[in-house]
This record gives structure tokens, sequence and C-alpha cells, in this order.
């Protein structure tokens, strides 16, 4: 490409924090009014606005070439999405509810049926709500117990900022009652008069639980509970017995939860148990487990590192009554749990593969639910109902489209309900799914997940991308993704690295990837990377990196550490200017985040911890690869100018020649375009990238 990269204006500030002066010629790159962008984008600095448009004129440019290659991924990728799509029909009471999608459309419709056997009832039309808006995101949507109403709530704007509306389902009209400034979890009292939901601060963060009586103006709503600690999020959720709603409050090592009582919604919530620092649970019910109406909630108590299930009276549900149901046992991972009339289920992680386990409440017996495949993914789809026998469950694995299955847990047979299907064809035996141990420097050693077609040369010659995250404790599931097969069908070895900082091998995996051990994460990838240039998987001059969000910081990381193993980076929304952040608690995540990072602001040691790995921090001169970064304007979680000031270093550190690319999605937030097709747009980029950096069938390289 022959276009001049934009060169963002140097405005030199500095300020001085534990000693340490700290440079910054791209705070400037920070509006001011941050939080009125997150509502009204048009209200962006005019010198903001043109440098983040004039990068994203120059990475036009440079795909510009690649018009031709990006339609075929664009075609290829769409034809393997069933455009009419439906999911299969949940049952609750007379009705099954449902999501389906139509030819064409972006955006999803919330339909039901009468059971047995009914019509069709389309409740909401996202398509059509979407129209003549930038952004459009349907988000959480909740009938009414009596099947009257329908709520549901809208972003639209990508900042996470949604309206509550309420619709009459016989009427199919609106009700007058609109919430603004909400983070869209809902919940419905029993009766039907009531609903909870949650506002957020003035630093964005979802703090405050309010109570609305169907009919008033939201003015007039009763705070029923309000969250002090600023490093504190709250949420809301339900038990699978309708019995209590849940304010789930916490940060990444400790939480609390208050019981609603649905049936008495005028009732004040109260607490299952104090909160104590270190101390996680979840809750369920059941109401007759022993004999008794107990709470059955998922703990790591008492130095249960990979949890464990207590039970507890609903009545007295404090530590003091907990008693150990399903003990704690070292390396098997606890995920979560739900209960119906007469079991509990729980799914689990061993050895990294996933398993359902059923439990028979009234004779502790217990069976499970696994695969034989390498590497899978498997999770509970827990439904509406909670007096049933049957469990649905999803598989899929990287060659396996995924599958929801019915499972009768009394007699345990189980019946397929659904496929993915893939329109343009499909055939799991064209492709190989497999896993690797790759050796890291202490002698762990990290899971690698690999797709790559059969008869692909695992002589070094193929082209590689290389996925990761590693933190909060997600781990990154060995699912199927049709867009995957674009990279795969070329040539490509797909691969996702299982680096600490996630759960997959265990919360000891998750222990050892934060505060003063994050700097594994970054060397597990590394280490991943090695591993399959020394396999002759790849060659170091065919492998991109590709993260986003937190996995966006270890791309920064990588990029510093190591840029001489990756020939291109691909970084989604990442967070990279993590000592800046972490030094702003005014910003919507700062807080909460601290026990993931460390508080910068309160210790020397975090501050200095954390400034030798911050990627904007440690931007040198040296020959970085080819840096693709995306972002988003109206992102609250990590703010468009973190990947603004990245680039703006880069451009003035590199003394490599590939190409530093920043594209900004000026109506979206973290999670991108939202319609279906649009996303594609992105993917679509992000694999073209990829091929043009790295080659592969059908794609040349260059710069």
């Amino acid at each position: 490409m022959t276009a001049e990269p934009p060169r963002a204006q140097r405005r030199p500030t500095t300020r001085n924090v534990h000693g340490v002066t700290l440079a910054d010629d791209y705070a400037w790159l920070r509006a001011e009014n941050w939080r009125e962008v997150m509502r009204d984008p048009t209200v962006l600095d005019a010198d903001i606005r043109a440098y983040l448009e004039a990068e994203n004129t120059y990475s036009d440019a440079y795909f510009a070439p690649e018009a031709e290659l990006k339609t075929q991924l664009l075609t290829e990728m769409r034809g393997r999405i069933k455009e009419d799509d439906a999911g299969v029909p949940s049952p609750d009471g007379p009705f099954a509810y449902y999501t389906r999608h139509r030819t064409g459309g972006q955006h999803p419709l919330i339909c039901r049926k009468p059971l047995p056997e009914g019509e069709e009832a389309i409740l909401l039309d996202g398509d059509r709500m979407a129209e003549g808006r930038a952004y459009f995101h349907l988000g959480h949507v909740r009938h009414s117990p009596d099947h009257a109403r329908l709520a549901y709530a809208v972003d639209e704007q990508g900042s996470e900022l949604h309206v509550i509306g309420v619709r009459d389902l016989t009427t199919g009209a609106d009700l007058p009652d609109r919430i603004e400034e909400t983070t869209g979890d809902l919940l419905w009292s029993q009766d039907g008069a009531f609903l909870y939901y949650i506002r957020r601060d003035a630093e964005h963060r979802p703090s405050k639980v309010y109570r609305h009586r169907l009919g008033d103006n939201a003015s007039e709503d009763e705070l029923i509970y309000a969250e002090a600690d600023k490093g504190f999020f709250v949420s809301l959720a339900e038990t699978q017995s309708h019995r209590f709603g849940l304010i789930a409050c916490g940060d990444h090592e400790t939480s609390e939860v208050h019981l609603l009582d649905l049936m008495a919604p005028e009732a004040p919530p109260r607490v299952v148990a104090p909160r104590s620092p270190g101390v996680r649970y979840e809750v369920e019910h059941h109401p007759d487990l022993g004999g008794e109406d107990q709470l059955v909630i998922l703990t790591n108590a008492d130095e249960a590192e990979d949890f464990k299930i207590v039970m507890a009276p609903s009545a007295t549900p404090g530590r003091d009554f907990w008693r150990d149901l399903v003990p704690h046992r070292p390396g098997r991972m606890i995920l979560s749990q739900v209960a119906y009339r007469g079991f509990l289920v729980r799914l689990e992680r061993e050895d990294g593969l996933p398993r359902i386990v059923i439990r028979t409440v009234f004779s502790s017996e217990e069976h499970s639910i696994a695969f034989a495949e390498e590497a899978y993914a498997l999770g509970i789809d827990d439904g509406y109902q909670f007096d049933t026998a049957q469990l649905r469950f999803s598989y899929a694995s990287m060659t396996t489209p995924a599958e929801l299955w019915a499972y009768d847990m009394h007699s345990r047979g189980r019946t397929l309900l659904k496929r993915q299907e893939v329109p343009s064809g499909h055939e799991p035996a064209d492709y190989v799914t497999r896993r690797l141990f790759a050796p890291a420097g202490d002698g762990e050693s990290v899971p690698v997940t690999l797709l790559y077609r059969a008869g692909t040369a695992l002589d070094g010659s193929a082209p590689c991308l290389l996925y990761g995250y590693g933190a909060y404790g997600i781990a990154m599931p060995a699912n199927f993704s049709t867009n995957r097969l674009s990279l795969v069908d070329r040539g490509f070895v797909y691969a996702i690295a299982h680096v600490r900082g996630g759960t997959d091998k265990g919360w000891r995996w998750y222990a050892d990837g934060k505060l003063d051990k994050k700097t594994n994460t970054f060397t597990d990838f590394i280490a991943a990377a090695e591993h399959l240039v020394r396999e002759k998987i790849t060659t170091a001059d065919r492998i991109v990196a590709h993260g986003g969000s937190a996995g966006g910081m270890l791309m920064g990381a990588i990029s510093n550490l190591r840029p001489d193993l990756f020939t291109g980076i691909v970084a989604e929304v990442p967070f990279v200017d993590v000592l800046a952040t972490m030094l702003d608690d005014t910003l919507p995540l700062t807080p909460p985040e601290w026990p993931e990072w460390g508080n910068p602001i309160a210790s020397e040691e975090a501050f200095l911890r954390i400034r030798a790995y911050s990627p904007v921090d440690n931007v040198a001169p040296r020959a970085y690869p080819a840096i693709f970064a995306l972002a988003g304007l109206t992102d609250p979680r990590v703010t468009y100018w973190e990947p603004a000031r990245w680039m703006a270093r880069l451009r003035e550190a590199n003394t490599g020649s590939g190409p530093l690319l920043l594209r900004t999605n000026m109506d979206a937030g973290h999670g991108g375009a939202a319609g279906r097709f649009d996303r594609l747009e992105e993917v679509a980029l992000i694999y073209a990238f990829a091929l043009k950096v790295a080659g592969g069938i059908g794609a040349g390289r260059g710069s």
C-alpha cells in the first residue's frame, strides 16, 4: 500500500505516580465527555473523530486490493448459515417459546406456539425494531408467569445501556412502561405485577436494583438494593424453581447473593451468606431436598478450590447451616448446576474435558454424560421448567456441528432434537481435531486444540491462526464454528491455546494467570506457538495470533515479548492500556478489575508489576509484526482510546515494514456489529488480513 499511515498529534503530558514519571503524548485521545459519547456518539470531539476516521480510511486502503477475497469469504460464511433457522421450542405451561430468523434477517424473532399444536405468534420482530438504526441489539427477553406480557431490553448504541419495554401479548401493543439506563437484566414477580431491573451509575457500573410496578412511571420505582462497594457489580438471576430471584453481587474473587421472594414481591431481599473475602458462591433451590425446602449452593468455601456443592435450609441459609452435598475433589472443577424436581444436574470439567452429572435427589445416585472425542464442548440448556425429567444439553466439537439433545433422566435415553445445518455442506470426516500439550518453562503443560482439514501437510508449511484469551477464569471451549472453515479450507491450522488465566485445567489454572502471576498467560501462549513450530505444525513466519478484550491484552503483550514469533497479530477491542486504566477509578470497570490485575493506585508493587507488562507502556523500537486492531466507539468495557493510543505509539516505535492497522466501528461497542450478517463483515476482514500476511490456498502473501 502506498498511502502514508495516519500520525496522531503529540500533545505531551506527564504525571507522577509512586515516584515514577509517566509521560504520555496521546492522553488527548480520551474524550473528556466519554460518558456522553456512550449515549450519543455524535458529541465526540472533532479532533478525536478526525483521527479515528483517518485510521479507518487507511485500513480501508489496505484492504481495497483484497475486495475480491473479502467477497469470497463473506459468500462462504453466509452460505454456511441457515438463514431461516429456528430454535427448538422450549415448553412452559400452555406455550412453547423459541427464537428464529427469517431469510435475509439480521435480528431474531421472538416467537411462541400454543401446546400441543398451535399457530406461531411473533411476539417481537427484531428486524422491524432495528429499522433505521445504525446499531441495534435485542438483549434479555422474559415473558410474565401468566404469559400475558413480555418484557424486553434493547441496546441502541452498543454502550450496553438498555431500554426496557413491556408488550401486551394479547393486543401486541407496547405498554407505556419504559425504563432507561439499565443493564437489561429482567425478573418478573410471580403475580406478574412487578418487574425487577438494575440501573447503571455514573461510572457505568451496575449497582442498584429497582422494583417497577407495571403502570407506574419509572421515576417512581422503588430502590430495593444498592451496592456501596465500587469494586462490586450487581446482576439478577432466578432459581429454576422460579421461587426466588437472586441479586448476585461480586468481583472476581468474592460474591454475595440476596434472595428475592418472587411470591411476595414487596418483601425486602435477604442475604444468603454475608460476603467473605475470597469466598464465591452461587445459589439454586430445591423445595424437597432431604424432605426440606433447601438452597443448593455451589461454592469454593472451606478451601474447596475447584468448588463443591452444599445445601442449607432456605429459611436459614447462612454458612453455619451449610452441609456438604457434593464434596470438593481437587482437579474436578464444578462449573455450574441446575435443580429439577427429583434431580440435581451439574456441569463439571476434569482433565480438560467437560461432562454432565445427574444426581437423583432421593437416592443420591449419580451418573454422567460424556463423549469420546479428544476435545469437545458441552452445555446445559436450562429451559423454563422445574417439574420435568427431561434435560436438554448441547454438544459440539471443532469438527462436529452443534447438537441439541433431550435426555430422560429416569430412563437415561437421549433424543436428538436438532443438529446445526450447514446449507453449503459440511462433512465432519473431512476435518481433524486434536489436542496437544505444549511444555511451559515452569514445567506446566498448556493444552492446545487443533482443527485442520484432513490431508493438510503437517511439515511446517501450513499457516496457523493461534487464538488465546486467558483471563477471569473463562475457559475456551472446543466448539464448532462455521466461520473457521474459511481459513481451514485454505490450508490453515486453527489452534486454541488454553493458557493460564482461564479455568481449562481447574481453578488453579486461573489463579496461576492473574495478579502477580499474570505473565504466565503470555509465556503460555508463546510456549504454545513454539510447540506448534517444534512439532512442524507451522513455522514462525506463518503464525497469526488472535485475541480479543483481555485476550487483546495478551496480543499486545506477546507483540512486545516475541514479535519475531508471529507474522501477524489481530487484536479485537484490546485491553492494552492496562496501567492507565487501572489508575483511573472513574472508568466503568476499574475498581471491579483490581482483584484480577491489582490496584496500582494503592499499591506501588501492583503499579510496578502492571507497568512491566502493560502493552502500551512497553512499546519500544523493534520490528513489530503486522497488526490489525479493532475497536468500538461506544465500548464501555475496553474504551476506544486504548487501541487508539496503542496504535499511535506503535507507529512511533515500529522499525519493521509490516502494516499497523486500526479500525474503529463508529456505530458499535464491545461486541462489534450486532446484526448476524454485519458481524461477518468484521470476520471477513480479520480472515483476509490473516490470509494476506500468512498465506494460504488462493491467497498470496504481502504487506
